[in-house]
């Protein structure tokens, strides 16, 4: 966790201007011909939204800009916007406080973890949630608690558009704030973009585009575009009337980047009692944390000079040193003799150690590092004891590429925290249950459960991994030889999934050739759209 003392200004102020296109995009779909709005800009930075109403000589009943930097505050205000008022205060403070309400509230919020904001603006943050009704994490971001905030301070019919992380369509942390919104809001767009549109920056964003209506219908729809010139080029009446209908029970907004007939096949698929999730298998949990991968995983070269052969355990530590759906001691040997991290260093206590010099001169040479003096290290009772050393039968991969792995264990190796550790259920079969993961139904839900990451990158966390549907059936088993061999030969996963879907979702589970299909370009369809990312 990064210190308050070590971060930048950006990241304590969470402020990164908002382009100029999407600015006037969002601007043109808010004012919509409406000339008697009264408008709340919660984050104004140095005043962008002002400047472009400013110079589309928009018409409008008033402006108020809060802004929490003192110099971007005078910015904002030397900007001289008719009919406006630029408050210098914490929005939090701003939105507890006024009894004010707003027709339009835009911006672009800043992106701050808690553990930068000072207790007040803790507290204000807890408040605006006990508020909505909704409980408060200390795993959130400013921009959650400015988009319930400014939800809040809506008229009974209102809009908002903000520019927001692209986090908000899976995090876990944002999930009561997807609920929110799609029990708040009538419409809701969500405008997304192929390339990054926030120069010098890594981070994927996103248009929220809600409306608030007092109807019966809640309504969402996903726009991709390539970049935000684009944005010049779109019709607003596009986003006037969104088609798909909210899935209040669906946890993650990636569902809505499909269309509705996809969807429902997804839906349907899943109240459908004889699909279950892997989580009714087997449990998934976080493999071990070292506190210090370097340290505690070494590879052989270390081992020996160091004399440490009695605490050297196996390890498969890396996603490109497991080739195939079975990882087998002939699979680690390899691996050992490519010095890559083999070895996970399994210390007892010191007072243990009295004949291993070796050990003693490695752990010597790790405090005078200060190894011994990260926080996970530090917190336990001896530093050099790592806790949760357990093997299990399987693994899934956390961090993926093009398509993530379930993995027997057969070299028996730990694992650190870059692997999940998977402990099937004494009633199921291992072989059948990891040969039944490898269908494109199952692939298509680890990206809906899953999130996408710079680089394309898809991560699963062990709870997210445990949603996915998994098509179980003992004679899948049979299928396993045929996968292992296929991956390790690195045949393309879709010429697996060809032979795998047959047997796994059209013979055991009944599926129709159409809907194998469907179920297939859902996943290459999610899959394509994150890859793209990495591009």
């Amino acid at each position: 966790m990064q210190l308050i003392k070590e971060a930048t200004s950006e990241k304590l102020r969470g402020g990164f201007y908002t382009p100029e296109p999407i600015a006037a995009f969002i601007l043109k779909w808010a004012f919509n011909g409406n000339k008697e709005l009264d408008i709340l800009e919660p984050s104004c930075g140095d005043g962008v939204f002002l400047k472009e109403i400013q110079k589309e000589k928009y018409e409008y009943n008033s402006v108020t800009a809060i802004e929490f930097d003192d110099i971007e505050a005078e910015k904002s205000e030397a900007i001289g916007l008719n009919k406006s008022t630029v408050i210098n205060e914490d929005f939090h403070k701003y939105c507890i406080n006024t009894d004010r309400k707003f027709d339009l509230i835009i911006g672009n919020p800043p992106y701050i973890r808690y553990q930068y904001f000072d207790k007040e603006q803790q507290q204000y943050a807890a408040d605006i949630f006990n508020k909505a009704s909704l409980k408060y994490s200390k795993l959130t971001n400013a921009w959650v608690s400015f988009v319930v905030g400014s939800s809040l301070l809506l008229k009974e019919e209102g809009k908002i558009g903000f520019v927001l992380p692209a986090e908000i369509l899976q995090v876990s942390y944002a999930q009561p704030l997807r609920e929110f919104l799609a029990h708040f809001y009538n419409k809701i767009n969500i405008v997304s973009f192929e390339k990054l549109v926030f120069p010098n920056i890594q981070q994927e964003v996103v248009l929220l585009l809600c409306e608030k209506n007092n109807s019966n219908s809640h309504l969402i729809e996903h726009l991709e575009l390539r970049d935000a010139e684009e944005l010049k080029k779109l019709d607003v009446s596009k986003l006037k009337s969104p088609k798909k209908k909210i899935d209040f029970k669906s946890n993650k907004w990636t569902f809505y980047f499909l269309e509705q007939e996809e969807i429902d096949f997804l839906e349907r698929l899943q109240s459908d009692k004889k699909f279950k999730q892997l989580g009714d298998f087997a449990k998934v949990e976080v493999g071990i944390t070292t506190g210090s991968n370097p340290f505690f995983t070494v590879p052989l070269s270390t081992v020996k000079f160091y004399n440490l052969e009695k605490y050297a355990k196996p390890l498969v530590g890396r996603s490109v040193q497991v080739p195939s759906a079975i990882f087998t001691t002939n699979d680690w040997n390899i691996n050992r003799d490519k010095e890559a991290r083999t070895h996970f260093l399994s210390f007892p206590k010191m007072a243990e150690l009295n004949g291993s010099i070796g050990a003693r001169d490695y752990i010597a040479w790790g405090e005078e590092e200060k190894i011994n003096e990260g926080y996970k290290c530090r917190i336990r009772d001896e530093w050099q004891i790592v806790p949760s050393q357990r093997i299990s039968e399987a693994l899934f991969i956390r961090r993926n590429n093009k398509y993530p792995k379930l993995i027997i264990n057969e070299a028996k190796a730990f694992t650190t925290d870059t692997m999940h550790r998977v402990t099937v259920k004494p009633e199921f079969e291992l072989k059948a249950l990891t040969a039944s993961y490898y269908n494109s139904l199952s692939l298509a839900f680890t990206e809906i459960c899953g999130r996408s990451h710079g680089g394309g990158v898809l991560e699963l966390m062990p709870n997210e991994v445990e949603r996915v549907i998994l098509p179980y059936n003992e004679n899948n088993s049979d299928l396993l030889p045929v996968i292992d061999k296929m991956i390790r030969e690195k045949k393309d996963i879709s010429e697996i999934l060809k032979i795998t879907n047959q047997k796994i979702l059209k013979e055991n589970y009944g599926l129709s050739n159409s809907e194998i299909e469907l179920a297939d370009s859902i996943w290459k369809k999610l899959s394509k759209r994150r890859l793209n990312r990495g591009k």
